[in-house]
């Protein structure tokens, strides 16, 4: 598998930035750290307890994730990189696992990260932690999919904004501070629609203790994203890089 060599190469290249990778893990456990010791000046029992907290900050961190693996393949687009590169025995789809595997790890240490200190500050784990980590995994390479189709889109300039209109977006509607079943209206169906409050509602009741038929239908949802945007990237890619 040729492609394995690419995205070999792609994971040395994002290690060659370690200041971008220690940002990108640790401020999802900054922020949790945070939210937590605000929750406990203001006595917010949404902010003190871990259980609520932990699944939304590991999909607040995906969302960083998604910029930064979209702004790494627009650079390499620019730079006529990826351009050399289609001379090699690829298809679009191995260019695609290529940019999107070297992530993987960053998934599973921000997930690591999170639930570790939501354990230390009294994240209480009911049901099975396996599960939970199939459900955010795919929530994180969701993120990465859809980076690679902003990545294949737009500039690297164009990126940075597109990318924190999103991060904004998914703060307000993706359930990860906010009941989206308190705000109701247009904004609750907008939010669920979307695959992050599926993530993280499923995270949550797979904490508290619920099972795989309970929360079969928000993973699929967000299976069916990743799916979907991975399937868009190499469509993206056939018609930008090899046409």
């Amino acid at each position: 598998m040729r492609f394995v060599e690419l995205a070999t190469r792609n994971f040395k290249e994002m290690c060659r930035d370690p200041l971008s990778m220690g940002l990108e893990v640790g401020i999802p456990a900054g922020f949790l750290v945070m939210f937590w010791a605000l929750g406990r000046s203001m006595a917010d029992e949404s902010f003190l307890i871990p259980t609520m907290l932990a699944p939304g900050i590991a999909v607040f961190g995906f969302v960083f994730l998604l910029m930064f693996s979209a702004v790494v393949l627009a650079k390499d687009r620019e730079s006529a990189l990826l351009s050399r590169l289609l001379t090699a025995p690829l298809k679009p789809r191995d260019f695609i696992l290529s940019y999107s595997l070297p992530y993987i790890p960053v998934i599973i240490l921000q997930m690591a990260l999170c639930f570790g200190i939501g354990a230390l500050l009294g994240l209480e784990m009911l049901g099975n932690a396996g599960l939970i980590f199939l459900v955010l995994l795919v929530m994180g390479i969701c993120c990465v999919e859809l980076g690679m189709i902003l990545g294949l889109l737009f500039t690297v300039n164009q990126v940075s904004g597109v990318g924190s209109a999103i991060i904004t977006f998914v703060a307000l509607l993706g359930g990860i501070w906010i009941d989206l079943e308190a705000i109701g209206g247009v904004f609750y169906d907008v939010g669920n629609a979307l695959p992050f409050a599926h993530a993280i509602d499923a995270a949550r009741d797979v904490i508290i203790g619920a099972d795989f038929s309970s929360i079969a239908t928000d993973f699929y949802w967000v299976l069916g994203y990743t799916l979907l945007f991975f399937t868009l990237g190499i469509f993206l890619f056939r018609r930008r890089m090899v046409e």
